[in-house]
This record gives C-alpha cells, sequence and structure tokens, in this order.
C-alpha cells in the first residue's frame, strides 16, 4: 500500500483510556496544523460497523474464536479500503482506536492458541502495519472496573472477566518487545493529562 500520511494505533485492555488518548491527539494534532482523521476497529466504515454490531453485542459465547477471526479481518479489510488507505494516500494522519494487535491478542490468545492463523489472514488480506502503535497500559482490575462502568451494550470482552484482561495485558506487553521498532508504551494508570501529554511528545517525536 502507498502512503505518505501517518499510521498510528492504539492498543491496551478494555478500560485502559485509549479512546480518551485518541480524541485527545487529535485534537493537539489539528492545532498543530495536522490534517487528522480518527476512527476505531471493529468499524471505521458502514460495512465494518455492521460486523461491529455483530462481534461485540449479545452472548460472549456466541461465536467460536476461528469465526471471530474471519469476522474481524473482514472488517479490517472494508475499514482498511474504505477509510485508512485513502487517508494515508491523502498525506493525513489516521489514529486508529484498536488495530490488527488486539486480534492477535483477544482472538490468537485469549481463546486458543490461534495467533498463526492470525498472522496468516493478516498477512493474506491487510499486509499493513501502524507506523507506530501506543500500548496504554493498566493494571486488569483498574481497566475492567472501568469498562464495566460505562454499562454499554458492547460488553462483548469485558464479560470474559479480570483473568482475559490480566492475560492481555501480559500479551500486549509481549507484542510490544515483539515489535519494539513501532510500539511505544505509556502508563495509563496516572491522571489523563499527563498520559495525553507523554503520547504527543512520543508521537511528535516519530513524526518528525
Amino acid at each position: 500500500m502507498s502512503r505518505s500520511g501517518f499510521f498510528i494505533s492504539f492498543e491496551g485492555i478494555d478500560g485502559s483510556g485509549k479512546s480518551t488518548q485518541t480524541r485527545l491527539l487529535k485534537d493537539q494534532l489539528e492545532r498543530m496544523g495536522r490534517d487528522v482523521i480518527l476512527t476505531r476497529e471493529p468499524g471505521g466504515s458502514p460495512g465494518a460497523e455492521e460486523i461491529r454490531a455483530l462481534v461485540l453485542q449479545g452472548d460472549p459465547d456466541r461465536w467460536s474464536a476461528r469465526t471471530e477471526i474471519l469476522l474481524f479481518t473482514a472488517a479490517r479489510r472494508d475499514h482498511l479500503e474504505r477509510t485508512i488507505q485513502p487517508a494515508l494516500e491523502a498525506g493525513k494522519v489516521v489514529i486508529c482506536d484498536r488495530f490488527a494487535d488486539s486480534t492477535r491478542m483477544y482472538q490468537g490468545l485469549s481463546r486458543g492458541d490461534l495467533r498463526e492463523a492470525v498472522d496468516q489472514l493478516h498477512s493474506l488480506m491487510i499486509g499493513v502495519e501502524p507506523d507506530l502503535t501506543v500500548l496504554i497500559d493498566m493494571d486488569p482490575a483498574q481497566g475492567l472496573a472501568r469498562a464495566l462502568s460505562r454499562k454499554t451494550v458492547e460488553e462483548r470482552f469485558e464479560d470474559f472477566g479480570e483473568d482475559l484482561q490480566t492475560r492481555m495485558r501480559a500479551g500486549f506487553l509481549a507484542l510490544a518487545d515483539e515489535f519494539a521498532n513501532r510500539f511505544i508504551v505509556i502508563d495509563g494508570s496516572r491522571e489523563i493529562d499527563a498520559v495525553a501529554r507523554d503520547i504527543t511528545a512520543a508521537v511528535q517525536q516519530r513524526l518528525n
């Protein structure tokens, strides 16, 4: 995929503050004169948003892990074609709340040893990694409490409980080591403004 823009993804366990920080970063970069697109996964395009409703609502056991991998990959492909790729080709900064690393964790690790299948599908159908991935690290109990306090219909993965959050935190930190060239790890347990300042400084350094 050709691109002149810059692709940033945000990762972390549920309740780590990703959505808040993506919005704050977008606002800050726009104040600096950047053209920014803020999007999310699953979702970010009309077709992908329809798949989001399928996978994040209802009984947590309604889909097998393999089915989820296919659904998330289909949503990501549509999102890539219709939102991410056009924005990058136009030279914009794309900020995405979750990308392929979440599938590597939630489907590839949490519900079976399916990481190889996730990576094979990603290579075949997506073939794109972010230029920078911001991992907001958070204590699993604190993150779960935050996530459940939202009381939304999209509690698909929060319903798996703290044990999943603990495994996901360890998995995300392992991914940060595996892809150290594109990951930065930010302590998300602090005040929102302190977290935002660290993220902005790190992103500015990469953009420059």
